[in-house]
């Protein structure tokens, strides 16, 4: 059974360390760059602490963290939104499981309205769990720029 908690501004750190492990998976894909500090940069991330419209959940199954993700209301097409995905991973030694799933649809469950969420077209894990987690409402498939795809959605 998977269980979301809202990070808190005291596992900050924590967030900031998987979000650290989650970009380096990530570069896989995309072309980011590590910065002097030895961390990839993430311009919002203290906006999640800051900011209302943004929330932050670690994924846990069993006690253990097991994943983490991040929402806000930035669309990526420019449209009127009420959530977005902006950030979400299960980590590969809880992956294959149902702990994906499970997260996401806590996740959609609890919020109604229109989404979206983007991710690499390459990355074929995640498109596989997109487009099955997102089949019951009918996604919209954009195609951007650069490899990525945006699913556009409204859960009821």
């Amino acid at each position: 059974m998977v269980v979301l908690r809202t990070v808190t501004p005291e596992q900050k750190e924590v967030l900031w360390n998987l979000l650290q492990k989650y970009l380096y998976e990530m570069s896989r894909f995309y072309d980011d760059s590590i910065g002097p500090d030895g961390n990839f940069p993430y311009q919002y991330f203290d906006c999640y602490f800051t900011q209302r419209g943004r929330q932050a959940y670690l994924i846990e199954r069993a006690g253990t963290v097991v994943g983490f993700a991040m929402l806000n209301a930035h669309s990526y097409l420019g449209r009127a939104v009420d959530h977005v995905l902006a950030e979400f991973t299960i980590f590969p030694g809880y992956r294959r499981n149902g702990c994906a799933r499970q997260a996401v649809q806590l996740i959609l469950d609890t919020r109604p309205g229109r989404w979206e969420l983007k991710y690499a077209q390459k990355n074929s894990g995640a498109r596989a769990l997109w487009l099955a987690a997102t089949q019951p409402y009918a996604p919209e498939r954009i195609r951007l720029e650069g490899g990525e795809e945006v699913l556009a959605f409204t859960v009821p």
